[in-house]
């Protein structure tokens, strides 16, 4: 449950400013925090922390507990004697204002190899303890996810239930093979997440010294061409050649007449009941290790979840399944105790969802976005808010505020108009300040409605399989004058940084 005032800022972090054509753990990101605290902030919100997948999707990761490798701050391996001048020259293709992901990814895996090779061959190095310290302390999930990595390159990218069937199986005598043939890439991929880790944990370190909060974000389902289906083949619903059988979507709704059709494997909870919910408590674990609060996408799948058959083309032949609901929560609550957890639920949802939302205390979502197309009883309108809720302007999946009202409907803008006592020219301060205003204790703002940027800025547009998680901001943008404000007006609110 949150139970102090407060607000804060989602921005993913590969949307900072940096010389090397995508934010990362470097000096904006410090710089970010410094921002946060002089704005009278709490919170920095983003989104999956794992390797992107498809689409460069965060939410499509090869890992439920590998960060993203292009995250990791190339200058801070130079200061370790790793990089060279030369490596840090940047592309001249990068953009500032937005991320071109066939540029940056061979740039940032070459001067990772670069620093790994570099690592590896200074055997005096002073960091190999600490870097054998790491892989001894993350074996249970590092191994596996290097072995992967490892194989797939070694195999072209394809997925793993076409690998070799030794090794899509993972006999002994195949990943000993593995392990024996490629142990430099296998180390490469260690000393990614070793730099990973590390560098995360001097920048949360940071975040906690000026009072900030980080919240993570979990999705529900994991990608198929991932680490943990790979070494977990019983614990997902797979036939005996390792494909899967059913797969996750969402029915046919207002929004799609076919539905979505994610194409996630699902899991088989029996199998998770058995083991006393292990793997999930391992990977719940592992978030609230490297976060304060942790949101978890599509919360609704916990209480009954959209099953679709492997070979459907649409969504709409699927059925309802139950999921684990409370038996899991119960397991968390053993594990942790306190459940730092945000509940995404979002869409349609049913009294059970609720139910097992509110046994556990958890901080449901509203979005003030929704609020207007209807009336005064739109469950969005900021005085149905309750203080145990996170308020949202918008979300990654939105449009940015100003976005959303250039295209609104005639009837939306009159109704936000009047129920905010605003005139539209500056509808994101408008509904800035409505949150702030507002019941709920947390209350979070996209970095793009503090810039006041239009549509062109989203960070996602849901059902494009193309062009999304690019944007990113310069410091140029912010307007000096407005951090004062927006601390002050944060403070009026009671809305203060702890």
């Amino acid at each position: 449950m949150q139970n102090h005032r407060a607000s804060g800022i989602l921005l993913h972090p590969t949307s900072l400013p940096g010389p090397f054509g995508s934010g990362d753990f470097g000096a904006s990101a410090f710089q970010f925090i410094d921002w946060l605290k002089q704005s009278g902030q709490t919170y920095w919100q983003m989104l999956p922390l794992g390797e992107i997948g498809p689409g460069n999707s965060p939410y499509m990761s090869c890992s439920a507990f590998a960060g993203n490798v292009l995250m990791i701050d190339l200058e801070n391996l130079a200061k370790q004697g790793w990089l060279n001048e030369e490596d840090l020259l940047p592309h001249p293709d990068f953009d500032v204002h937005h991320i071109d992901f066939n540029t940056v990814i061979p740039f940032r895996l070459d001067r990772l190899k670069r620093a790994s090779a570099r690592f590896f061959a200074k055997h005096d190095d002073p960091l190999h303890d600490d870097y054998l310290a790491y892989c001894i302390a993350e074996h249970a999930w590092l191994h596996d996810y290097a072995l992967f990595k490892t194989i797939e390159h070694h195999q072209g990218g394809c997925v793993w239930g076409h690998w070799p069937v030794d090794l899509a199986q993972r006999t002994p005598e195949s990943l000993e093979r593995v392990n024996i043939g490629f142990s430099t890439d296998i180390a490469f991929w260690k000393f990614c997440q070793w730099n990973f880790s590390r560098q995360w944990s001097m920048l949360r370190a940071h975040a906690h010294k000026n009072g900030v909060r980080i919240v993570g974000d979990v999705p529900i389902f994991v990608a198929y061409q991932s680490a943990d289906v790979w070494a977990n083949q019983d614990l997902f619903n797979l036939n005996a050649a390792g494909n899967p059988t059913v797969v996750a979507g969402v029915p046919p709704d207002y929004f799609s007449e076919t539905g979505q059709l994610w194409g996630n494997p699902l899991y088989r909870w029996d199998k998770h009941e058995e083991t006393g919910y292990a793997w999930w408590t391992a990977r719940l674990g592992h978030a609230l290790q490297q976060f304060d609060l942790v949101r978890i996408d599509h919360f609704r799948g916990f209480s009954e979840y959209w099953e679709v058959p492997a070979d459907a083309l649409t969504a709409i032949d699927g059925k309802w399944m139950p999921g684990p609901g409370a038996k899991l929560f119960e397991a968390f609550k053993q594990a942790f105790g306190h459940l730092p957890i945000i509940a995404e639920d979002l869409g349609l949802i049913t009294p059970d969802v609720i139910e097992l939302r509110d046994q556990f205390a958890l901080p449901g979502m509203r979005i003030l976005q929704f609020a207007f197309g209807d009336g005064e009883t739109n469950y969005f309108l900021p005085h149905h808010y309750i203080a145990n809720t996170i308020a949202y302007t918008g979300t990654h999946d939105n449009d940015t505020t100003l976005g959303w009202w250039q295209t609104s409907s005639d009837h939306e803008k009159d109704f936000a108009c009047h129920y905010l006592h605003s005139d539209g020219t500056a509808i994101h301060h408008d509904m800035i300040k409505a949150l702030l205003e507002s019941a709920a204790n947390t209350v979070i703002f996209p970095m793009q409605d503090i810039l006041g940027l239009d549509g062109a800025h989203r960070m996602n547009f849901p059902g494009l399989a193309k062009g999304n998680w690019a944007w990113r901001f310069i410091w140029d943008q912010i307007d000096a004058d407005y951090v004062s404000t927006f601390s002050k007006i944060t403070a009026e609110h009671g809305r203060f940084n702890h």
